[in-house]
């Protein structure tokens, strides 16, 4: 088994969910007494959020790379970068170390070819929503038309993630406020759902839409234990 290095914290909520599904499925493969071998660097995300918020992505880029390069140093075999927004480096960290980054955006744009669709809504932060790095990496990796919700549903989708859901908070009202975002996106030609916060996943789930809905949590944990076990 290789070590999977997990770049954390960003929230710690998500986070927990890809320490659970990883060794979920490690133990699904391997037996009831196995569990996964990986190691977690965890930031305050107080800081990351509000280097997010003040625009200073090479801030941000810097930590990461500082991130990647403990669990180089702290034996990881592979790098996760547990949560959709800090993909925006994913190239620059991968320069930084040797070792395989595996990019979110490819375990979820594979998921989504197996179902054969070509439209495809995306959920996330205003900043994935927003700037182009996973849209675009979905459409030249996969084909992919990424539709986005309208300027005041991507503020509804925004604030829910840092008002709510990175504080553990799981309401109602927001659950309902995005199953609203996301059948106005299915009646715009969306044949799918990215979940692209890692958080979103604590809110949503199959039942609150009519087109299939991509966690990207889980993918991306998924394709974690499959690189581990597998390769």
């Amino acid at each position: 088994m290789k070590t999977i290095g997990l770049i954390g914290g960003m929230s710690w909520e998500s986070s927990a969910e890809y320490y659970r599904i990883i060794n979920q499925a490690v133990r699904a493969r391997l037996g009831p007494e196995a569990s996964a071998q990986c190691l977690l660097w965890s930031f305050d995300f107080a800081e990351i959020a509000a280097l997010q918020r003040a625009g200073d992505w090479q801030a941000l880029t810097r930590k990461m790379i500082d991130a990647a390069r403990r669990l180089e140093a702290g034996g990881a075999d592979m790098l996760l970068i547990c949560t959709n927004t800090m993909h925006r480096m994913a190239s620059e960290v991968q320069d930084a170390v040797p070792l395989p980054l595996l990019h979110i955006a490819d375990a979820t744009g594979a998921a989504i070819a197996e179902r054969q669709l070509d439209r495809v809504a995306l959920l996330g932060t205003a900043f994935t929503m927003e700037q182009p790095f996973y849209r675009e990496r979905l459409r030249e990796r996969f084909g992919l038309d990424v539709l986005v919700p309208d300027e005041t549903d991507r503020a509804t989708v925004h604030r829910i993630i840092y008002e709510e859901l990175i504080a553990g908070r799981i309401e109602p009202a927001s659950r309902q406020a995005y199953r609203e975002v996301i059948a106005r996106l299915v009646e715009r030609g969306a044949q799918g759902a990215i979940l692209g916060c890692t958080e979103i996943p604590l809110l949503v789930s199959d039942e609150d839409a009519a087109v299939p809905l991509f966690d990207t949590t889980r993918l991306h944990a998924e394709a974690a234990v499959a690189a581990a076990l597998d390769s």
